[in-house]
């Protein structure tokens, strides 16, 4: 049975942990806004970017795509799956939740699998199930530390094209959900395809102005691709940590529930444990006096 010692410092551990929680709760809200707004830009620059692509096909009248023949050896090589997961813990089924997805997605994608993955929390999932995991990157603390991160992606996905290794780039995260919560979503990053180009062909012209390329058509291409190798890769790094910290908060917001429920419980436990030993005091000062005026 609990004293009050014990209850009490109870009591003292749980108004201590709802101190902590707040904090997170109050750091993930903080977090979240940054992030979604991070996402709402990249929205609009991510349109201005397809659109920029659309207005190459059009000034260069590409109307179709002719499909490559695809071989074997195509299928048969190296597939890179970079997935963004979480370095901390406290996210609710975050995690959980897109190693689920990912190993359910890997049995539909042909060729050697490697896996690139941002987070500790989701390279050990994975690694648990045996997957071959190459390379690892630290989940960015801010906003402004997503751009370092997004720029070593590229540089890494560059250098695996140009000696031949990979060929497809996969891309898995999480992203917030229009009214609550988050989903996995996943995007096929590169190659840039047939019908990735027909895609953007289909896009209707938003004016009746024809565009037209200024400088040589060419270079325009290649910066309008890397702008949309940028703008890809760092929407769903942002949609990430905007979906992680909208788990984390709603995890706080489950253990203060918790914790103030315990609070509650344990405050009674310690009034009705302290009220018993007035009573008893009471009773034996009582009894007390009780004989004594027997004796007098």
């Amino acid at each position: 049975m609990d004293t009050l010692e014990d209850l009490n410092r109870k009591l003292s551990g749980a108004k201590d942990i709802k101190s902590v929680v707040r904090a997170m709760k109050a750091m993930a809200a903080s977090n979240i806004t940054q992030y979604e707004q991070a996402v709402t830009s990249l929205g609009d620059y991510y349109h201005t970017v397809i659109l920029g692509i659309k207005a190459y096909l059009m000034a260069e009248k590409i109307q179709k795509v002719v499909a490559q023949p695809t071989n074997r050896q195509d299928r048969d090589q190296a597939v890179c799956i970079i997935v963004f997961g979480s370095d901390l813990g406290l996210v609710g089924q975050f995690n959980d939740q897109i190693f689920g997805y990912v190993q359910n997605a890997l049995q539909d994608i042909d060729g050697r699998k490697e896996i690139w993955v941002i987070g500790e929390r989701i390279q050990s999932l994975l690694a648990d199930v045996g997957l071959n995991i190459t390379k690892s990157y630290t989940v960015p603390g801010s906003i402004d530390a997503v751009t370092p991160l997004i720029q070593q992606l590229l540089i890494d996905i560059e250098e695996s094209r140009t000696d031949g290794n990979i060929k497809q780039f996969f891309v898995f995260h999480n992203q917030p959900k229009t009214s609550s919560g988050y989903e996995t979503v996943e995007q096929r990053l590169l190659p840039l395809d047939e019908k990735w180009m027909q895609d953007l062909i289909s896009i209707t012209w938003p004016t009746n102005k024809l565009p037209e390329i200024i400088g040589n058509p060419a270079d325009t291409l290649t910066a309008l691709i890397n702008a949309y190798l940028f703008v890809s890769v760092f929407k769903a790094c942002t949609e990430s940590l905007a979906a992680e910290n909208a788990s984390r908060l709603g995890a706080m917001q489950r253990a203060e529930k918790s914790i103030g429920d315990m609070l509650e419980s344990l405050g009674k436990k310690f009034q009705s444990l302290r009220q018993s030993m007035i009573d008893e005091e009471l009773f034996d000062v009582v009894s007390g006096f009780e004989a004594l005026k027997k004796e007098h």
